[in-house]
């Protein structure tokens, strides 16, 4: 793969993720954090920003290259994967429209702890790290939106977690699937989720492509996925979850 180049430019501990906690309120609509507008800050940085354009199976940084900035995905999607002494690769997320990435860097990261690699057709927006700084010191909206994103995903990562600890290969599956299709997200559910291979898959549950292939085929029997190419995602996929 070759590198991109810039342009010019418990039961509930099973679905945590997946259903809403009644603990945890939204900001109210048109504070800082929602009315905030990724893009419309995206224009504003100026110095230090550039666009990458990156078509499926692009590398965008390397596993132990210097980290010196922070990406966000205007479009597409991203795969972030990691590689041990002994080869075998571990897929840790796989991000979204919407999703910076690279943040370390801003707390005295050196290197980077992951691959990142376009899964399909992406605009990868880089902005460096001094200039992330600046933004982050100057623009306090975007400093509340990219707090709430922090926190976002580490309750995701812990969740992440609990999942690989407690559950079965199945469930495993069943939760990230529906998390690829924004169940349990803000917004309407996108049920057809963008093409995934079943090596992918398998690396993010953290079972074999067979085991994967086996739970597709029992999901479409049981009616809670159409697969025919593309996976479509149904919420009564939701009884694999929370089955006990």
């Amino acid at each position: 793969m070759k590198r991109i180049q810039p342009t010019s430019r418990t039961k509930t501990d099973t679905v945590v993720g997946l259903l809403p906690d009644k603990k945890v309120r939204s900001p109210p609509a048109g504070s800082p954090v929602t009315s905030f507008n990724p893009l419309t800050f995206l224009g504003k940085v100026g110095q230090g920003k550039t666009t990458l354009q990156a078509p499926k199976g692009q590398l965008i940084f390397s596993q132990g290259d210097s980290a010196s900035a922070v990406f966000y995905v205007q479009a597409g999607r991203v795969k972030l994967s990691v590689l041990s002494q002994q080869g075998k690769e571990a897929i840790v997320g796989v991000l979204e429209q919407g999703s910076f990435f690279g943040e370390g860097c801003l707390v005295g990261q050196r290197v980077c702890m992951a691959t990142a690699t376009a899964l399909g057709a992406s605009a990868i927006v880089r902005i460096e790290k001094g200039a992330m700084i600046r933004v982050l010191h100057d623009e306090s909206s975007f400093s509340e939106l990219f707090m709430a994103y922090l926190l976002s995903r580490n309750a995701r990562i812990q969740a992440d977690l609990v999942d690989h600890l407690f559950n079965s290969s199945e469930k495993r599956l069943a939760r990230v699937l529906l998390l690829l299709a924004h169940y349990g997200k803000e917004g309407k559910p996108e049920p057809v989720i963008p093409k995934i291979s079943q090596d992918t898959l398998a690396n993010m549950v953290g079972t074999t492509r067979s085991r994967v292939s086996f739970f597709l085929n029992k999901f479409r029997k049981l009616g809670f996925i159409h697969y025919k190419g593309r996976i479509e995602v149904h919420s009564s996929l939701l009884n694999i979850v929370l089955h006990d």
